[in-house]
């Protein structure tokens, strides 16, 4: 059996946006009626990833949990934010003539920091579902993360339950 829902959640501008989507997904398996198999959590935006992680419960002076803050901190020295033209070769002229076609300005134009760390941390985790409860261990979440600084902006978590 096969069982999907979307929702979406509301990222920021200025600054890596961490959503604990560990309850919709629970909820999501809930209604799927499907007692053993996998949960898929996914994003089909390409400057956004998924992960697994235990809660950090301290705050940064950012307001992100510490380990969540550790994580864009490790994350910058390996790919910087893109703070001007020509930090990286994306966008190049015919880029920025697609996303202005599509309603981009040149600023949002410039993420290509957060389709790299999408592109290295995955899209995606697949969770083990035992007797209708997704098994994350003692202290897992589900964490939905959008890199993109550019613009707050809505976006779409993708659940898919398979099982019996």
């Amino acid at each position: 059996m096969v069982y999907r829902e979307a929702f979406t959640v509301q990222s920021n501008d200025k600054t890596t946006t961490f959503h604990d989507v560990t309850s919709a997904a629970q909820d999501i398996v809930g209604r799927s009626g499907i007692r053993n198999g996998i949960v898929v959590v996914y994003s089909h935006h390409t400057t956004c990833c998924v992960i697994t992680q235990e809660p950090a419960f301290d705050l940064s002076m950012t307001g992100l949990e510490t380990l969540q803050q550790d994580f864009v901190d490790a994350m910058e020295r390996i790919m910087p934010l893109t703070r001007r033209e020509g930090m990286y070769l994306h966008p190049g002229p015919q880029a920025l003539v697609f996303a202005a076609e599509h309603g981009e300005n040149t600023r949002e134009a410039h993420n290509t920091d957060a389709h790299l760390r999408s592109a290295l941390v995955g899209r995606s985790e697949s969770i083990v579902l035992i007797d209708g409860k997704v098994d994350l261990g003692q202290f897992g979440r589900i964490y939905f993360i959008d890199f993109d600084q550019t613009r707050g902006r809505q976006r779409t978590v993708q659940v898919q339950v398979l099982g019996e």
